[in-house]
């Protein structure tokens, strides 16, 4: 059998497939067998070629070519509002629902409870309920009035919503004006009726304030059909019970807000932002071509000066002999060359000591103290889509920093680059479980893969699958390339390219199953690591070493993974225990010590989040 020239593999190893599932001789049980329903025929029927068949007859050689598209993005939608349904506050001298007269917590007189059915207060579906929950119970008195008085904990509760921006979100979303009340008005039923107005709307704010710090002011799948996330649910239903019994309840407020170290550190990094402000004098470097070891240039001190201002504090560290000598010498010498390559490394770039244009953004620290801000913003809505504690061990892959780390015992063993789809084939955003390990795997070719990039060729030369060493089957049966009718539907048809030297895959992919048919896997093309951008696959993820991440999944060494891949068949491992993978997409996110570090927004993606942001403000605003 002839296999793919290694010059058509780097092309189409571009590709992301669909994962083979379980260990498995030559003829694998696919995903895509799966995803047809047909394990049993296609395991009794798939081992048995068909007789070759003449070429086929094509019905309609002038048939346009059809398209696989990609997910698109949305016109975000805010979540839905509604009115208070206040008739179940209904005065008991009316129905006998509730207690005429409201006895505050310290026993304070209040104003009567009747007035809350004249309250008109929008609110998010869960926050409406929440609140005729909590209001149409009698026994739950007033929070946030004394008698004519807005009591402290109003007032402590308002301060903690106003702080709302140091967590990345909003506080206009949670602004309210104290009523103005006269105490000398003639009419205290009007003052009754601004002060329940008041008392509806603050809790509605807190109950607000919850939800989004718990889970987000954003549904990411109202983002994108690149964003997959089972949204948080939010337990609203005793948050004003625990807010009225708490003895300080703006750090009950605030205590709802994720507490890990990722999001920790970026609300530190925010905090640090804001107070510098844009006062920040920015470190230019400027360079026409590149900087390469033994060269001199004028911009070497300001070199030396960025690292200093953005290297983490280990690598200041473990150069702090090359810093203190440092005496503003215009030589790129092997010491400051060894610097470079340090912070080149740390930063994810290819550590070879040149410095080109990415390298210098990444040094000055690239984007403005505003633009940084936005960032960790967009970053702090979408840490609050994961879970708030990622699991003592799990895979983070952060996709613009073209970057993945294995956490095991609550520390990062592991990490290395990878590649990710490029923007016309988009790494989606998700989570999900790792379960398996295939060595010496087959590429099960995806439809959009078949349709958009392998159809053309075979509609001009039907034998093409056949001469590059592919196997193709037709309702699980095999069949030659040249024998399909390629002018008809392709949705029976399945394509897969053996184990092989040349396969897509490589020797091994690592297999968290999920409907995108993303994986983690090997590559024959190895040079595209070399680069900065990353961003060039058609969507799985593609390892630098997968043989040592395999061996941090399986618990095991790289020499074992070594003589599972040297069987050179087609096998799988499970994992001993399933745990998270976290295949994620952040500008802004904390590095092993800490430090926040700021990448390039590949799919644009950040600039949806703030449509969005923009979209709710102006939907919550509209309260009456």
């Amino acid at each position: 059998m002839t296999l793919l020239s290694k010059g058509a593999v780097s092309a189409l190893a571009l590709s992301c497939g669909i994962a083979a599932m379980g260990a498995a001789p030559a003829h694998a049980y696919t995903l895509m067998d799966m995803i047809r329903g047909d394990r049993a025929r296609t395991q009794s029927t798939l081992i048995r070629p068909a007789p070759v068949a003449p070429p086929a007859t094509y019905a309609d050689p002038s048939a346009p070519l059809p398209k696989v598209s990609s997910p698109t993005y949305y016109t975000y939608k805010p979540d839905p509002m509604r009115f208070v349904d206040t008739s179940k506050f209904t005065d008991p001298v009316v129905t006998g629902a509730v207690a005429a007269v409201n006895v505050s917590a310290d026993a304070a007189p209040t104003v009567q409870r009747r007035f809350l059915i004249e309250a008109k207060v929008r609110a998010p579906v869960e926050v409406a309920k929440a609140l005729e929950a909590y209001y149409g119970d009698a026994k739950n008195p007033l929070l946030w009035l004394s008698g004519a008085d807005i009591n402290d904990r109003a007032k402590a509760a308002m301060a903690a919503l106003a702080d709302a921006g140091s967590v990345g979100l909003d506080p206009t979303d949670y602004a309210l004006e104290v009523p103005n009340v006269d105490p000398s008005n003639p009419d205290p039923s009007a003052r009754d009726r601004a002060l329940t107005q008041f008392e509806l709307a603050l809790s509605a704010k807190v109950l607000a304030y919850v939800q989004d710090t718990v889970r987000g002011r954003v549904d990411p799948n109202k983002l994108s059909g690149y964003h997959d996330f089972v949204r948080k649910t939010v337990n609203l239903t005793p948050v004003l019970k625990l807010a009225r019994m708490s003895p300080d309840v703006a750090a009950y407020i605030t205590s709802r807000t994720p507490d890990g170290p990722q999001f920790a550190a970026l609300k530190a990094e925010l905090a640090k932002l804001k107070g510098e402000g844009s006062a920040e004098a920015p470190i230019n470097i400027t360079l026409t071509g590149l900087l390469r070891p033994g060269d001199s240039s004028p911009e070497i001190p300001n070199i030396v000066k960025a690292i200093s201002k953005h290297g983490s504090a280990a690598l200041k560290a473990e150069n702090a002999a090359t810093l203190a000598a440092y005496t503003d010498g215009t030589d790129y010498s092997p010491e400051i060359v060894s610097l470079v390559e340090s912070f080149q490394k740390e930063r994810g770039l290819k550590p070879d000591g040149v410095i080109g244009q990415a390298t210098v953004r990444v040094m000055t620290g690239g984007d403005s103290n505003g633009a940084k801000i936005e960032k960790l913003v967009v970053a702090m809505e979408q840490a609050r889509w994961l879970p708030a504690d990622l699991g003592s061990r799990y895979v983070f892959i952060n996709q613009p920093a073209y970057m993945v780390y294995y956490h095991n015992d609550n520390k990062e063993q592991l990490s290395m680059r990878v590649v990710v789809g490029q923007p016309s084939h988009q790494t989606f955003f998700f989570q999900d479980q790792i379960q398996t390990v295939e060595f010496n795997p087959f590429w099960g070719v995806p439809q959009s893969i078949i349709i958009n990039e392998m159809l053309p060729k075979l509609r001009s030369d039907p034998n093409y699958l056949d001469r590059m060493g592919y196997e193709v089957a037709v309702g699980g049966r095999a069949v030659p390339s040249s024998s399909v009718d390629w002018y008809g539907s392709t949705s029976n048809i399945s394509v897969r390219q053996p184990p092989s030297g040349d396969n897509a895959l490589g020797e091994l992919k690592i297999l968290f199953p999920n409907a995108h048919a993303i994986y983690m896997h090997d590559t024959p093309s190895k040079s595209f690591f070399k680069r900065d951008m990353r961003a060039l696959s058609h969507g799985c993820v593609r390892l630098a070493d997968p043989r040592a991440m395999a061996a941090a999944v399986l618990n095991t060494s790289v020499e074992k993974i070594g003589q599972e891949i040297a069987t050179g068949k087609n096998h799988a491992v499970q994992v001993p225990q399933k745990f998270p993978i976290y295949i994620a997409y952040f500008t802004a996110w904390p590095d092993k010590n800490g430090v926040v570090q700021y990448f390039d927004d590949v799919y644009d993606r950040d600039a949806y989040v703030e449509k969005a942001f923009s979209a709710t403000s102006k939907a919550r605003g509209a309260q009456i």
